[in-house]
């Protein structure tokens, strides 16, 4: 549970943001009242006929009564068909849908929470985050279905509790469909009316169970209240002043009826909360995107003239270097955000000259801290290369050196947040909750430099999580199953530098007795193949071991026993350069 910040004294510098004060936050209101059902001072005027989302393969849209209507439709089903009690939790396992938002303001109206499931999961991956929030309906899209029912018998979900939220092409499947709900539901003759909240209830009420994985170790589920979730909508609706109509036109971010685009994963709180949640608050129209292909991608921004991207740095490198863009017109691109890891200055560079006159800026941010930390200020064109941007409003920052003392400008330290928007905690795990959400304040992980000019650079990450593609992957997690391999006696799981994913999973394995017999009869390379594909056959595809594989005759560790994964990770930079070098070479022979 959070508790107040402390107050600071003369001995604890602090960081806050010089971009106005935080704004004011109802905290009586839930998710859906807040969108939906009531106004806010900072909240722009939609345009006319703006519609709210818009399905990037069919063009079908829907607007404000639609989606206010359908979210009660679908409390209605869940209160009266399911008898969904308060605080209990529905899982999402679908790629991006313009659904998405109607099932978590349907869920969130009866009190209950989400939980949202990156679709690549295998269904172990999904039945363990079923199984860690307890859920108790699954929402599952076709292209995911065959998982989603696995996972959702293997946790007792019986399968009327399986609901597709699109028609599958086998009309055979025994499931109800979200549209059969929903119509069903809206026929009641007893209407489902939601419970208005307790003053300050919506800052323990829980909305969400974010998949992170904190500091260290597993996956773990983050609780992030409704009031988290508002305040960080409106903290950066505070920090780009989307209501004031003075700001002139070319500084002018997330402008009412423009079409922001949803391509990074929904399920992400990235993806949700900054993108489509923030978006819609701000009246842009959000063009959702299944899944994200290149060419399409740029297809969809011409054909919708789409005026806002969020990226990540994988997609900017497509941008500069894929030969397919100057076949595109992107000319209605003005503003561009990338977060989920740094972008170099190089980078940044080549995506200036590609797109000249956008307002190009990056942002920082944690599922502990749900969502956005800091973002480039509205008052420059281009954000401070290499900086992650500047502290919104309401923002407390610290930077914890490691004597204990906390740092003042250019002195580098961990980076430790309090905000309105701070999570509640880890559920089912406390040991890890009581490590990281300390009075208030969150600490980071990240090593941070924070300068006389108010930008924060990201310098380290302490915690050994590795941000491939955005995505946050556990060494503990890879580690765990291939020790499950008969051919791995002992594994260490590090992330290389990596032009496309930012990194990518290395794995030193000390082969066993049978690895070992196999490699003297010069076999190596097979063992190698077969330890990267049992984790490509269990494992989502960002956790793969697209950075090597490597044999070594022990894992260096302290006299504790735990592993010093900093001795290895020169090591495996110079062996993944190795392998890209080889592989040149036999593509310059082919």
């Amino acid at each position: 549970m959070r508790s107040e910040a402390p107050t600071a004294t003369s001995s604890v510098h602090e960081f806050r943001s010089v971009h106005g004060e935080c704004p004011e936050i109802p905290d009586d209101l839930s998710i859906p009242q807040f969108f939906l059902d009531t106004t806010h001072p900072l909240r722009p005027t939609r345009p006319a006929g703006s519609p709210w989302l818009i399905d990037d393969q069919s063009g079908k849209t829907l607007d404000h009564e639609q989606i206010r209507s359908r979210s009660y439709g679908l409390a209605q089903a869940l209160k009266f068909r399911w008898h969904l009690e308060e605080d209990e939790v529905a899982a999402i396992f679908s790629p991006n849908s313009i659904y998405y938002p109607i099932i978590c303001f349907g869920v969130h109206r009866i009190g209950a929470a989400i939980t949202a499931a990156n679709p690549t999961f295998s269904p172990e991956e999904l039945q363990h985050q079923l199984e860690a929030t307890k859920a108790k309906i699954l929402f599952v899209h076709p292209s995911a279905l065959q998982t989603g029912v696995a996972a959702a018998r293997a946790v007792g979900l019986s399968d009327d509790r399986i609901v597709l939220i699109e028609p599958a092409a086998n009309a055979k499947q025994p499931f109800v469909t979200l549209d059969e709900v929903i119509s069903e539901s809206l026929q009641h003759p007893k209407p489902f009316v939601d419970r208005q909240l307790r003053p300050g209830e919506a800052k323990t009420k829980v909305a969400f169970y974010n998949s992170s994985s904190g500091t260290t170790g597993k996956p773990k589920s983050v609780a992030v209240s409704h009031y988290s979730v508002v305040a960080n909508v409106l903290q950066k609706a505070e920090m780009n002043r989307v209501y004031d109509t003075t700001v002139p036109p070319e500084r002018r971010r997330f402008a009412p009826g423009s079409v922001s685009i949803s391509v990074l994963p929904q399920f992400h709180i990235y993806g949700c909360i900054v993108v489509v949640f923030f978006q819609l608050f701000c009246g842009c129209s959000v063009l959702v995107i299944p899944k994200f292909s290149f060419t399409s991608f740029l297809g969809s921004i011409q054909k919708y003239r789409v005026a806002t991207l969020f990226v990540v740095p994988p997609m900017i490198v497509l941008m500069c270097k894929h030969p397919a863009t100057k076949n595109y017109d992107l000319s209605s691109v003005r503003s561009l955000m990338v977060g989920a890891a740094p972008t170099s200055a190089e980078l940044s560079g080549q995506l200036m000259a590609l797109l000249p006159n956008i307002n190009f800026f990056q942002g920082y941010g944690l599922t502990e801290t749900a969502t956005t930390v800091c973002m480039g200020p509205l008052n420059k064109q281009v954000g401070t290369l290499g900086s992650a941007g500047q502290l919104i409003p309401g923002i407390r920052a610290r930077l914890l050196k490691p004597d204990g003392t906390y740092g003042g400008p250019g002195e580098q330290g961990e980076l430790v947040i309090y905000s309105p928007s701070n999570a509640l905690g880890y559920i089912n795990n406390a040991q890890a909750t009581k490590e990281t959400f300390i009075d208030g304040w969150v600490r980071t992980g990240d090593e941070a430099i924070i300068d006389a000019n108010n930008d924060v650079f990201i310098v380290d990450r302490i915690k050994e999580i590795m941000k491939v593609r955005g995505f946050q992957v556990a060494p503990a997690e890879l580690e765990g199953h291939l020790l499950n391999n008969a051919l791995v006696s002992d594994v260490c799981v590090v992330g290389v530098p990596d032009d496309y994913s930012g990194e990518v999973p290395f794995a030193f394995v000390v082969p066993s007795a049978e690895a070992d017999e196999k490699i003297q009869r010069g076999e190596g390379k097979l063992v190698k193949a077969q330890i990267a594909k049992y984790v490509a056959d269990a494992k989502a595809p960002y956790k793969q071991l697209a950075g090597g594989v490597e044999f070594i005759d022990a894992i260096p560790k302290n006299p504790s026993g735990k592993m010093l994964r900093r001795l290895l990770r020169d090591r495996a930079k110079e062996a993944r350069q190795k392998i890209l070098e080889e592989a040149n070479i036999v593509k310059a022979k082919m």
